[in-house]
Order: C-alpha cells, then structure tokens, then sequence
C-alpha cells in the first residue's frame, strides 16, 4: 500500500472511463467546481466538431472557460477517417501545450481515449506528456476503453457502468439539457 502522507498534494491524473454514462459529465462537473475555487480549466474535446454547440459550450463560454472541439462529431460514422485522425493529432498539439504551459490547473482531455482506441495518439505519447506537465497540474481524461497503461499511471479511476438507461429500457432519446 502506498504511503499515506496527510499534507501531501499533487496534480491528479484522473480518468473516468466504461460503458456507462456521465464521464463527461462528472468531467465538466470538475471543471466547475474548480473554477468556482479560482482555478484557471480548460479543456480539448477530441470527439466534439468545431461547430458544436452543446450545453456545456454555451455555459462555458458564458463563464469564460476556454472549451476546445477538435473532432468531427461521431468518429465512429465518419467516411474519411484520415481527417478524423488529423483532427485529433490537431487536438493533441493543442492539449499537450495547454498541459505543458503552467497556465491551467485543471484541463480536460474528453473522449481522448478514440484517438487513443483508432491508433491516432500512442499512449506512451500521452503518458510522457503527463509526466513533464507542472507539478500541480490536474487533468482529467475521459472515454470508453481507457487503456491499461494509462490506468497504471493514474492516480484516480473511476469505470462507470451501466444499470439503467432510459433509451434502452423505453426508448427515451437523447435530451437537451441532460445529454447534450
């Protein structure tokens, strides 16, 4: 067991990850809870496209909080997967220089683990950036299949999985406010 130190802090590598719903939500969760402490968040969508304009996009930009979608919507329905993973490698400059900049505490790396699953981002690539950011820099990263090596190096995993879904039981779509 490690050894537990009660005024020990660091920056935290925290995944949340599974089959469930509410990664990216507890994500942004985070986020606010953080900036109402005055922390300075931002986070990468590696999923989300450009044009986006979902919920947390709209609050965000109403408190200032810099949200960036570099993907192209549902990756897994795309025609041209080339520009998808163009577009995630764009991503991925543009999270390892908000990481390595010392100008967040908390950035949020949401659905990086696509890129991470497709081959577009090497997982050794991303732990090595984890490892040279500043030393309390926390960073949350979220998706389906996190990778086993990612895991080992986090210091929080959360797996969310699912009981229920309103979709699945009763054919309840997607609704604003709630999923989008």
């Amino acid at each position: 067991m490690a050894e537990r130190n009660a005024d020990r802090t660091k920056g935290l590598v925290i995944i949340n990850t599974g089959d469930g719903k509410g990664k990216s939500t507890a994500a942004f969760g985070l986020l606010l809870r953080a900036w109402g402490r005055g922390m300075k968040v931002g986070a990468v969508q590696f999923i989300k496209g450009e044009t986006s304009k979902f919920g947390e996009h709209m609050a965000f930009a109403k408190m200032g909080i810099e949200i960036i979608p570099a993907g192209r919507g549902f990756t897994w329905t795309s025609h041209n997967l080339d520009v998808d993973a163009a577009k995630a490698r764009r991503g991925w400059e543009t999270a390892t220089e908000m990481l390595l900049s010392g100008n967040y505490d908390v950035v949020l790396l949401d659905e990086v683990t696509y890129p991470l699953r497709y081959g577009w981002l090497e997982t050794a690539e991303v732990i090595g950036v984890l490892r040279r950011r500043p030393e309390m820099t926390h960073v949350v990263l979220t998706g389906r299949n996190a990778p086993a090596e990612l895991i080992e190096y986090a210091d929080l995993v959360t797996e969310m999985r699912p009981i229920k879904h309103p979709y699945h039981e009763q054919g309840i779509v997607a609704q604003k406010g709630v999923e989008y």
